[in-house]
């Protein structure tokens, strides 16, 4: 990073002077008072996209901390994609924007850490997958349907070989949640990926041989949005899921 302010940092952009931004931290907290407080300026807007962070040398000085301390602190929000950092003349920190794949992983870490059972997880999809079907129907392109077809015909040609696996299942209704163009519904599907892989995990233990039908409601599921059908779509859905559900609450039952 350079030791001068650049033209491009968080003074010149419409964003409070950085020398009002940032405030000095007790020794306990070090790197992790840096990185809560930083989050915090970018939550409230006051740090936006572009906006460059002042230097290793002003953040040590304005923090009170030293610079392997300052440099850690920049680290962990470069991981959390929070901010880029550019080497060179015109480098130092940038306050980033979020992608939707950075942003789905991290709820899925909060997800995947939460006591979920199986019969919780199929109950919430009963709401937000059935939920999504009218746009999914409405905006799905033909590149979608392309891309589902594709993926249902993999599914047909492992379930015939014996190799269908739940990952499968998931991945299916992961792409239907893309088809949607919405990026909150894609991410909020993506990460419950993990939870949703259990769930079926779950459900085929109830039901072994669980694959073949399913992949004939996925097939169906798209020539109905191929026939922009929202009401078909809707009901294979629901039929779809609603079994799954019945699964595992028979495997709940059996554990209690």
């Amino acid at each position: 990073m350079t030791g001068g302010r650049s033209d491009t940092d968080a003074t010149s952009t419409g964003s409070a002077p950085a020398e009002d931004l940032f405030s000095t931290v007790s020794l306990g907290r070090v790197s992790s008072a840096i990185v809560d407080q930083i989050k915090g300026l970018i939550r409230e807007g006051r740090l936006n996209p572009g906006d460059r962070l002042p230097s290793e040398r002003e953040l040590c000085e304005r923090f009170g901390v030293s610079r392997v301390t300052v440099r850690e602190a920049l680290r962990i929000l470069e991981t959390n994609g929070l901010i880029t950092i550019k080497v060179g003349a015109r480098g130092g920190a940038l306050v980033a924007r979020p992608t939707s794949d950075q942003v789905g992983a991290n709820l899925a870490e909060l997800v995947g850490m939460s006591p979920l059972t199986a019969q919780e997880v199929t109950e919430a999809r009963l709401v937000f997958e059935v939920g999504m079907m009218p746009l999914v129907v409405q905006r799905a392109t033909d590149e979608d349907i392309a891309a589902l077809r594709a993926m249902t015909t993999k599914h047909a040609a492992a379930l015939r070989a014996g190799e269908y696996t739940m990952e499968m299942s998931a991945e299916f209704h992961v792409r239907l949640a893309a088809c949607t163009h919405n990026t909150a519904i894609e991410m909020l599907v993506r990460s419950f990926e993990g939870p949703l892989l259990m769930s079926l995990v779950t459900a085929k233990a109830a039901a072994p041989l669980m694959g073949r039908k399913g992949g004939q409601e996925h097939a169906a599921l798209i020539d109905a949005i191929a026939d922009r059908d929202v009401e078909r779509a809707e009901t294979i859905m629901l039929t779809h899921l609603r079994r799954t559900a019945r699964r595992v609450a028979r495997t709940d039952a059996a554990e209690t």
